[in-house]
This record gives C-alpha cells, structure tokens and sequence, in this order.
C-alpha cells in the first residue's frame, strides 16, 4: 500500500504565483481553501478533494485550453473551485477569514474597503 505525499510546499508556491496575477477578489476563495485544507479538523477526503482541486487551479495543466477555448478554458477551473467552495465552507472559520484578509492587505496594500453610506 502506498503513502500519498503531497506537496503542500509546492501548491503555496503556485498558489501566491496565481494569486499575484489574478488580483484580490479571485484569490479570496483560494486563500479559504487552502486554509481549510491545511486545518487539522478538515477530514482528510476533503483535504484531498481541496489539493485536488487547487493544484487544478494554478497548475499550467488544462482538460480545456483558455488559449484555444478563451471563455470555455476558464469554465472547468471556475466550476471546480465553485464546487469545492460551496462544500468546504462548513469549515470555514472567522480565524481563518481573518488570516485571509491580513495575508491579502499584505500582498495588495492599494486595496481600500468602500464604506456605505446610508442616507
């Protein structure tokens, strides 16, 4: 029986790569889930599910090809992180929002919250 290994070091790496391109708002979610994979109360099918799902992401690997397919290419990854999002937010913590948003403020400091106003 073999030992599955994951590279949580490499998907980090590819993960603060894919974030710095794609912006604050796309890699909000990512953030979540990696936190949720890496928590000790996630079960580990699910943590499975996240890397799966996340190595999918920022991996230069593609079932659909954004090059060749411009919208079609981004829907699989869209639908994938979609999917894993809605059943992983069972997991979701403040804390771990919290580390979200102070990792984010870190790496994109322009970002200003808007406050609304009421009248």
């Amino acid at each position: 029986m073999s030992i599955l290994k994951l590279d949580y070091n490499l998907l980090w790496n590819n993960i603060c790569v894919w974030s710095h391109k794609v912006g604050r708002t796309a890699a909000r979610p990512v953030l979540l889930l990696w936190y949720v994979m890496r928590s000790p109360k996630t079960p580990r099918k699910d943590k499975l599910a996240i890397f799966a799902s996340l190595a999918y992401l920022v991996f230069p690997i593609d079932i659909l090809d954004a090059k060749r397919l411009p919208v079609i290419g981004w829907l699989d990854e869209i639908v994938s992180v979609t999917v894993i999002i809605q059943k992983m937010t069972k997991y979701i913590t403040p804390q771990m929002q919290y580390r979200v948003d102070e990792l984010l403020d870190k790496w994109f400091p322009e970002y200003t919250r808007y406050e609304i106003i009421k009248s």
